[in-house]
């Protein structure tokens, strides 16, 4: 962060999104005094005032901290997703201080580091994750900013050293152009985010971009049968690094990982899918590009515990298992679809979603009725709009009409708890990645005779 020697103070307007905070961490621990606003209150808004960073929930110029007020030491970063009438954002841009992304300031923190970069559509937070965890237990100097809470380490934030980075790159608004990356990856190219990109092509032409990016085309890693240039990756199947042999026991996956250059056999890996199997794949294969020992990967990998919302168990009884999950895309749902019906094949199946931004409810209304059809019972809560408005005729109702599962139903969340828990199904899935997850713990206490 040679570029910013001279700043003192950094104020995050938006702090409380999973990047943002991460980045917080980053600049406190490296000596910079930190402050942030953000719109409500949250776990992770919570965690970071506990850990000395003062946020505010108030967009006013009376919270700007004295200490935030020069611009001359003072650097302003924010996300793409604050509205442009934000107050603080108009009075830090109209009073002459260096304002940045988030993306900017990612790119400027690792740029001087071996850049680790985790790109694509799904699998980004998985994979860092399990690639943050993988070099930390090897005790590899390294920094990770992560987009989702590992549970190892209860954070978002890994700091075991400053050699080594490993990032996600986020396509949203073309965010990974901006890094440096050394290694990287691309776990997956499915359309998404069609009101940045518009169509398929442009996204692909995007990720081609970034892969262009890397020193050698040796250096990428990419899920095999992606239009890109570099090692593949599969589950399976041959591949340059693959995962072969699979086999479940006692809800665990055993695999022999085979590289280009060696076999490491009995691995162990305890999330569940052939996804993140494939992601696990593909953070053994950065890891070892990295210079980690290859001996001491087996026992890391088995020790990963996974990321919150991300098939994590909330409930895990012989009567009812309750899982809480991210995904927000119809490939995504059909990877958490495999997953449970791999390790749950004899049970039924009720599965609340919310859909996340009217856009992509409107660009993949027939990819979701098709996914959540699968279940075998659907609830359906009103779309999360995140940054949109209202598009009109795009509402959950109309999702709903094109779903053809057995038991289906719109539902409000004043009343979601009781409906989950009439539900006959044993197994029980909360998904979406707008506010449901506040919702998990409610439900989950609900369902366990606590509340």
């Amino acid at each position: 962060m040679k570029q910013h020697a001279h700043i003192q103070t950094i104020y995050f307007i938006g702090i409380g999104g999973i990047g943002m905070s991460a980045l917080a961490r980053y600049c406190k621990l490296h000596g910079k005094h930190v402050f942030g606003y953000d719109r409500t209150p949250s776990d992770l808004t919570d965690t970071l005032i506990s850990e000395g960073i003062p946020v505010t929930f108030v967009d006013a110029i009376g919270e700007i901290p004295s200490a935030a007020q020069d611009h001359e030491t003072t650097l302003v970063v924010y996300t793409p997703a604050i509205p442009k009438k934000n107050t603080l954002l108009n009075w830090f841009g109209a009073n002459g201080f260096k304002m940045i992304k988030r993306a900017r300031l990612l790119a400027d923190v690792t740029e001087n580091t071996l850049c680790l970069a985790v790109a694509g559509t799904h699998g980004k937070t998985t994979t860092s994750a399990i690639l943050g965890h993988l070099l930390a237990a090897c005790n590899m100097p390294v920094t990770a900013f992560l987009g989702g809470i590992a549970e190892n380490y209860k954070s978002n934030f890994i700091s075991n050293g400053t050699s080594i980075s490993v990032v996600e790159a986020d396509e949203f608004d073309r965010s990974f152009l901006t890094l440096q990356p050394d290694i990287a990856c691309v776990t997956s190219m499915d359309a998404d985010h069609l009101d940045i990109y518009g169509n398929e092509e442009t996204i692909t032409s995007a990720f081609q971009e970034f892969a262009a990016l890397l020193p050698s085309r040796d250096k990428l890693l990419y899920k095999k049968g992606l239009p890109l240039e570099g090692k593949s990756v599969a589950v399976d199947e041959q591949a340059d690094y693959a995962a072969q042999n699979i086999r479940i026991e006692d809800g665990v996956y055993h695999f022999d990982l085979t590289t280009p250059t060696e076999t490491l056999r009995n691995l162990r890996f305890q999330l569940p899918g052939h996804h993140n199997l494939q992601n696990a794949v593909t953070a053994l294969g950065m890891a070892i590009l990295a210079g980690t020992p290859a001996d001491r990967l087996p026992q890391a990998l088995f020790s990963f515990e996974g990321v919150e919302r991300r098939f994590s168990y909330r409930i895990k009884r012989d009567d009812l298992v309750l899982i809480d999950d991210y995904a927000h895309h119809p490939t995504e749902i059909d990877a958490l679809f495999q997953a449970v019906s791999e390790m749950y094949p004899n049970d039924r199946k009720l599965v609340v979603f919310q859909p996340h931004l009217f856009s992509r409810t409107r660009d993949f209304a027939s990819g979701f009725a098709e996914s959540l059809s699968k279940f075998d019972e659907v609830l359906l809560l009103d779309i999360y709009p995140a940054r949109e408005e209202p598009i009109k005729g795009i509402t959950s109702q109309w999702l709903l009409s094109q779903v053809k599962a057995g038991s289906k139903k719109l539902m409000d969340k004043s009343q979601l708890a009781a409906e989950i828990k009439r539900s006959t199904c044993r197994i029980k899935l909360l998904v979406g990645a707008g506010d449901i997850g506040a919702e998990v713990k409610m439900i989950t206490k609900y369902l366990l005779d606590e509340a």
